[in-house]
């Protein structure tokens, strides 16, 4: 008895990570450390379901997550991210190829805009004063859902 598709069930585990942690940000704004440490941690097995060679391809996505991971902790120092979203985007940028990273960020960009905006539309409504704490993770996990999508349907095109 097998397994059945490693890539398929790597994918679902990622899948539900992701809307748990969106989820999970929306809340409570937070994102709980195991859910960060899982998705880094099933990469290696995303790497070897996909014929990574540990030179250059496995060198390249471990130097991408860590150059990722520097730049959004700068974000984090000056306060424009939680360090949840740091961690996750950290996470994620282990499992996609350089230019499905950039078009991932591209739309957690938008999407966080948009969702921000929603949440000044709120707060005007509402009447609330003070800062608006954004929940990031679900831009970064939405992104991530969209980013996802592309290896599953670029196969019937």
């Amino acid at each position: 008895m097998g397994w059945g598709n490693p890539i398929a069930l790597l994918l679902g585990a990622l899948v539900l990570l992701l809307v748990s942690a969106g989820i999970q940000d929306a809340r409570v704004r937070e994102i709980a450390n195991w859910k960060n440490a899982a998705i880094a941690l099933l990469a290696p097995l995303w790497w070897w379901a996909n014929g990574l060679e540990l030179w250059p391809d496995v060198a390249i996505q471990l130097g991408l997550a860590l150059t990722v991971f520097a730049l959004f902790c700068i974000a984090f120092h000056f306060g424009w991210m939680g360090g949840g979203d740091v961690k996750m985007i950290g996470a994620l940028a282990m499992w996609f190829p350089f230019a499905q990273f950039s078009r991932l960020l591209i739309v957690m960009s938008l999407v966080g805009g948009a969702l921000t905006i929603l949440m000044m539309i709120e707060q005007k409504l509402k009447k609330r004063s003070g800062g608006i704490e954004i929940p990031y993770g679900v831009a970064i996990a939405i992104a991530a859902l969209f980013a996802i999508r592309e290896p599953i349907f670029n196969q019937f095109t």
